[in-house]
């Protein structure tokens, strides 16, 4: 099966692009020769790759070769580097992270890569459990994952875990408290990130022995979610990082001192000799080692 560079290309361009006109504006061709690149890898496959649709998509089929794409230019830009170092090349590497990881412990690996001359950084923010589907589209060769089950393809190995409190303004503790004093889990409202996160409600069930439906807003990201829980909008689940300088501030408070959640974080990538992608995972496992908890 004949796979060349140029047709993977064009499915990577469409996949990323969105419509064949964008990707033809990004490989600098017309639209004509995008179409016929496409059509080419197709037939040589037998397969369709791309849903020819607004936005167009990968099928499963297409996704295989975009990971193949993506890896592909991978590997071709970092023989460039090696053989013009003076050129100025720079590398691009499509990484998924969830957003408290990117808020939090992730920042030290920004901080290394702000010093490499040879490296562009794809960040694609993701929930956690949801980040290695990420992997298997090929939009990213490396994530941050609560998923121990290895994409096809991948290594992956344990970083350590995020512990999750939950949290709530002082005012809005005073407004829901049983007449013990404890929180009326029952009532209070609840924030969330995204119709994905799921770790207050599944605290809610454990405290409650049942599923319910609180009154539910949706903050997502994580400063402003933050924002929302200090400022009195419902209760959340916040890394405790991030709730320390909060806490001693006065302006959030733990519900239950003896409650938490842990989240296991995984480190999958793509197995390829690439020197660019071995350095970015060992900066992952430095910042890891520095921040989660083992």
């Amino acid at each position: 099966m004949d796979l060349p560079a140029p047709q993977l290309a064009a499915l990577v361009a469409v996949v990323d692009a969105g419509t064949f006109e964008a990707a033809a504006r990004a490989l600098h061709v017309t639209p004509s020769a995008v179409s016929q690149r496409v059509r080419a890898l197709e037939s040589s496959v037998g397969q369709v790759l791309v849903r020819r649709a607004t936005p167009c998509t990968a099928t499963p089929a297409g996704d295989t070769l975009v990971r193949l794409g993506r890896a592909q230019a991978l590997l071709q830009a970092e023989a460039r580097t090696a053989l013009e170092p003076g050129a100025g090349r720079r590398s691009e590497l499509g990484l998924a992270v969830n957003a408290d990881s990117l808020a939090t412990w992730f920042r030290d690996v920004l901080g290394e890569a702000a010093g490499w001359d040879d490296a562009l950084l794809r960040l694609g923010v993701e929930d956690q459990a949801h980040s290695h589907e990420l992997l298997r589209r090929g939009e990213a060769l490396a994530a941050v994952t609560s998923d121990p089950e290895p994409v096809q393809g991948c290594s992956v190995e344990r970083l350590g875990t995020m512990r999750y409190l939950p949290v709530a303004a002082p005012s809005l503790l005073a407004r829901h408290e049983d007449p013990s004093g404890r929180p009326d889990w029952s009532r209070m409202p609840v924030v969330v990130f995204n119709a994905k996160d799921t770790l207050q409600h599944d605290l809610l069930a454990q405290e409650l022995g049942e599923r319910v439906a609180p009154p539910t807003h949706r903050v997502p990201t994580s400063a402003d979610f933050l924002e929302a829980l200090a400022l009195g909008l419902g209760w959340g689940m916040v890394p405790e990082t991030q709730l320390l300088p909060l806490e001693r501030a006065g302006r959030l408070a733990r519900l239950a001192p003896d409650r938490h959640v842990d989240v296991p974080l995984h480190w999958q990538r793509w197995r390829l000799d690439s020197p660019l992608l071995g350095r970015v995972t060992e900066a992952v496992r430095r910042a890891a080692s520095a921040h989660l908890r083992r």
